[in-house]
């Protein structure tokens, strides 16, 4: 991995908050120094952060709630078990008050024995970043900050994944959502050619081969969302952005 965060990507998706913010006005730079701290501290953990782990996933969990309590106006775990075994879910709200809200989220456990910088550190990052960012503005949602656990094998596509559980419990209450917007391994960029692979391989063709570009990934049932997303990141040309 040649870059294991860019600031780029982040600020592309902060331009996208802030369209949500009620002044209309541009917002901190985000800082270099703190994403390296960040990335640091969930990945340089003594053991892996994954679901064999639930000590080392707990000890990410706390620095995650350590950080949102500094921006945001509540933070809690959200914990549930799985197979016999505590596992929680990080969440921090800004500005209450307002009835609908957007979340944004990113899983913080690995798939088996990695520091996993890219998948999925750099998301937590993100989310740790936009909460400092979007701190006292005033927006037009209330914005959720969710780290969610277990979302890799073997719980991946299981009712125990983490935003599984964080979802079925905003239907329960009735949430009003906006859209969610999930941040998921955007850490690697790349300039050099070749530097892109796929797993299927035609997908070169429609994408290309170099890995300096960011992917939307949006629910075409409920574009109205998605298209605003892409359509400020696109018009802010901070990072090449494709879509799907």
């Amino acid at each position: 991995m040649q870059k294991l965060i860019q600031i780029l990507p982040i600020l592309g998706l902060l331009l996208v908050i802030n369209a949500c913010i009620a002044e209309n006005k541009l917002l901190k730079n985000s800082d270099q120094s703190i994403i390296e701290k960040h990335l640091n501290a969930i990945t340089k953990t003594q053991g892996y952060r994954n679901h064999n782990s639930p000590v080392v996933l707990n000890q990410v969990a706390h620095y995650i709630y350590q950080q949102l309590t500094q921006y945001c106006d509540t933070v809690y775990y959200q914990p549930y078990y799985a197979n016999g075994m505590e596992y929680k879910n990080v969440i921090g709200k800004m500005n209450t008050s307002l009835e609908e809200r957007i979340v944004v989220g990113a899983h913080y456990d690995v798939c088996g024995n990695q520091e996993g910088a890219d998948d999925n550190a750099s998301g937590v990052v993100g989310v740790l970043e936009l909460a400092r960012m979007l701190h006292q503005e005033k927006t037009n949602y209330q914005i959720e900050f969710v780290a969610y656990t277990l979302e890799e094998p073997p719980y991946f596509r299981s009712e125990q994944m983490g935003s599984y559980i964080h979802a079925k419990s905003l239907v329960n209450e009735s949430v009003k959502l906006k859209g969610m917007i999930c941040l998921e391994m955007i850490g690697y960029f790349s300039d050099e050619d070749h530097s892109q692979d796929y797993p299927l391989p035609h997908k070169k063709m429609i994408y290309g081969s170099t890995g300096n570009y960011i992917l939307l990934v949006q629910n075409f049932a409920k574009p109205d969302f998605g298209n605003t997303i892409k359509k400020l990141m696109k018009s802010a040309d901070l990072i090449d952005t494709k879509s799907i």
